[in-house]
């Protein structure tokens, strides 16, 4: 993390694409994929410096971002008799295309504004501008998702595309998600209440059809070997009907039974790609069920993707072991995988393991004294700004509930459910180079990566969970299915994912090459070889003294701890 890996893969394939390609050819577009907005914003800066470093290059950048977030009439239509900006779309797309075109870095906030200026829609303007555009910049979505725009062109167009993945680490639950689907009874049934009178009867008959699916059910939760048929075929026939009535009353805009036709397509598309990689569930909640199609391993899915594009480079800091990756996403049999050194030292991040704390779910409450004081103990001993990961929601709150009774002097704010843009952007602005706190984070979430505080603005982090995916009954079923498609099953549904998440929380601290830190691992299973195995090898792990409280004891929590001086720590046996 940390290391310019954006520019770094940027740059050549930049390059690339002014020769000849030994097939034949050249390198037609460049497509930057991204996980999260930051990453957008990041790839955007980077291809800002390339162009204003070599002014005499002609290069068109397009940033694409999704639909509900470039709409401007989100309560109407897409067509002319409802929405004022799609009516005559066409007639005034050539000039707007123009002007974009003579953009070089056409971002989400200059194509809009050249869309209204012009009263066109801004996202079907960025859509149009894909056809212009050297380099685009956008979500996975836009590539990998089942009908994905940029992977249509590229196979209707015939590009001679090459993708550059950021962050790919998240492209497999990114695409589980794609390739999932969810129809919810409660849902259909709201739908179902209101529904026109011409569509009424046909909604009856798959209400009766999913009520004698459930019905024979005994278990909250339960998987099926095989789709129901008869349901499927009700389904499809419902699909045929909305559809119809839509065609035949195309002003109308019901938006509750637009967004379930939406879902409903997306569920028999998926359907029909029904195999191993997937599982169907039922979960019963009352007297009504949620239908699941569960992407379990996207390899089948994202195979046609690597293929379409003429080269890919996915590149993240956590991208071991690299048979992980290629067995998940499908990758193809010549990848070539690379590990970068570091051109960090052990000596600019400290690596403490604090073994005498557990943070099993059952050890959580009878542990939160131990960490309160260790993250005490080390802002008194060097105060500045800090971040402290947790597994969850509920955990975060409860260890910064105990933090602030224990030490209300030390300055905290913490990571909200749902938090909008302008809240994220308020909780990171309160590390600057002055400040001084604590803020509190789930690990995996939005300041668990692709942020960026160098320097004085973040000193160190503590980490109090390993990440694993919580056991349930879900996420067992995901373990046995990976077992028994590519074994592994406990590593690839568990331990991978959640040191992942470890390695890129710790790697906040560290960003340039002056920056020093200090990480914290707080919990016993990190001293275990098969995590070991999983940590950067650039890292020298110590064990962390136990601090006392502030009664002059040892806080409550687990015991059987190897304590020692600071000026004595010898290398922890489980350096790689």
């Amino acid at each position: 993390t940390g290391i310019g890996k954006t520019i770094g893969t940027l740059f050549p394939a930049l390059k690339a694409m002014a020769k000849p390609l030994a097939s034949g050819g050249q390198l037609e577009k460049l497509l930057f994929l991204t996980a999260k907005t930051p990453g957008r914003q990041i790839a955007l800066d980077a291809l800002h410096k390339l162009q204003s470093a070599s002014r005499n290059t002609p290069l068109r950048v397009l940033e694409l971002v999704a639909r509900d977030k470039a709409c401007e009439h989100p309560d109407k239509a897409c067509h002319g008799d409802s929405c004022p900006l799609a009516k005559g779309f066409y007639d005034r797309l050539a000039e707007a295309r123009e002007e974009a075109a003579s953009i070089g870095l056409l971002d989400k906030s200059g194509l809009r504004t050249i869309a209204l200026r012009h009263q066109i829609c801004p996202y079907y303007l960025g859509q149009e501008m894909a056809r212009w555009s050297d380099v685009i910049v956008g979500d996975y979505n836009h590539y990998f998702d089942l009908n994905a725009m940029l992977y249509g062109l590229t196979l209707n167009e015939g590009w001679r595309v090459g993708i550059l993945l950021d962050e790919a680490h998240n492209l497999i639950d990114r695409a589980r998600q794609m390739y999932t689907a969810e129809l919810r009874q409660a849902n259909f049934d709201h739908v179902r209440a209101h529904v026109p009178h011409a569509l009424k009867k046909r909604f009856q008959s798959t209400s009766r059809r999913w009520n004698a699916l459930t019905k024979i059910q005994s278990n909250d939760y339960q998987v099926y070997d095989h789709l129901p048929e008869k349901f499927i075929y009700s389904l499809q026939e419902l699909n045929i009907a909305i559809a119809d009535y839509f065609g035949e009353h195309p002003t109308e805009l019901e938006s509750d039974l637009q967004s379930f036709y939406f879902d409903l397509l997306h569920f028999l598309k998926l359907a029909e790609l029904f195999g191993s990689h997937s599982l169907f569930d039922i979960t019963l909640g009352g007297s009504q069920a949620t239908l699941c199609l569960r992407n379990v391993v996207p390899a089948n899915m994202l195979r046609e993707r690597w293929k379409a594009a003429h080269s890919a480079t996915i590149f993240s800091a956590t991208l071991s072991p690299p048979e992980y990756f290629k067995e998940m996403l499908g990758l193809p049999e010549n990848t070539v995988a690379l590990e970068v050194p570091s051109p960090f030292g052990t000596d600019q991040l400290q690596v403490q393991l604090s073994k005498n704390i557990s943070t099993r779910y059952a050890d959580r409450q009878r542990s939160l004294g131990s960490v309160a004081e260790l993250i005490a103990h080390q802002y008194l001993r060097q105060p500045g700004n800090y971040l402290a990961f947790f597994s969850s929601f509920d955990y975060l709150q409860s260890a910064l509930d105990h933090f602030q009774i224990r030490h209300p002097e030390v300055p905290t704010w913490q990571q909200e459910r749902g938090m909008s843009e302008t809240a994220r952007e308020g909780f990171l602005a309160r590390f600057t180079d002055n400040s001084r706190g604590i803020g509190f984070a789930v690990l995996g979430g939005a300041f668990g990566e692709g942020i960026d505080l160098p320097g004085a603005r973040l000193i160190g982090a503590f980490i109090a969970t390993l990440g694993m995916p919580q056991i349930n009954p879900v996420n067992e079923q995901f373990r046995l299915r990976i077992e028994a498609l590519l074994g592994h099953g406990y590593d690839y549904t568990y331990m991978i994912p959640g040191i992942q998440k470890v390695i890129q929380a710790a790697g906040r601290v560290i960003r340039t090459s002056e920056d020093r830190g200090v990480l914290f691992l707080m919990d016993d299973r990190f001293a275990r070889a098969e995590v070991a195995r999983l940590l950067p090898s650039w890292w020298q792990i110590n064990l962390a003294a136990r601090p006392k409280d502030s009664r002059g004891s040892p806080p409550n929590g687990p015991i059987n701890v190897v304590e020692h001086s600071e000026s004595s720590v010898p290398p922890c046996p489980m350096k790689l």
